[in-house]
């Protein structure tokens, strides 16, 4: 769903909205989910340099961040979970890139991998993504099933990787 002049102002005119929506990655009139995963990159470059202990701090405190902001653009728009908000991909795609901790020496295009697995698990919604999906409203439901999405989509990433080791 494309936004109108008045939604994007009513997005866009609130620091909330500006996180939400990925930093405007969420405005992409194609795509946006795909837009917001790719965005989620950039920060992964410089995540993926900090302890364990400080990324998994980070990624839950953007948790608690995207439950925030996706709460005040769900009620601005008056809308349950516009496509306009990415800031859940952001964390799920961070998520999902998890295993490649563990796999240091993996090369540079198991991003890429990790990418596409996540994007497959944000569309079919595995349960319990798609429980939480069609059950949790608000911007903790926003959030939660692109973590549950997440979480599958790691777990494949980390199998995936065994089995290239």
């Amino acid at each position: 769903m494309r936004l109108d002049r008045e939604q994007r102002r009513a997005v866009l005119g609130h620091p909330a909205g500006w996180i939400a929506s990925g930093f405007g990655s969420g405005l992409s009139p194609f795509a946006p989910g795909t837009a917001g995963s790719l965005a989620a990159l950039v920060p992964w470059l410089a995540l993926r340099e900090l302890p364990p202990i400080a990324l998994a701090v980070v990624i839950v405190a953007a948790f608690a961040l995207g439950v925030w902001a996706s709460e005040v653009v769900v009620r601005r728009l008056g809308l349950q979970d516009p496509g306009v908000i990415v800031w859940d991909e952001f964390v799920g795609q961070w998520i999902t890139l998890v295993p490649l901790l563990v796999w240091p020496q993996a090369p540079w295009w198991w991003i890429v991998v990790g990418f596409l697995v996540f994007r497959v698990a944000d569309i079919a919604k595995p349960w319990p993504a798609s429980w939480a999906d069609r059950t949790v409203k608000g911007g903790f439901g926003v959030m939660l099933d692109d973590a549950f999405a997440g979480v599958w989509a790691a777990l494949a990433l980390a199998g995936l990787l065994a089995l290239a080791a």
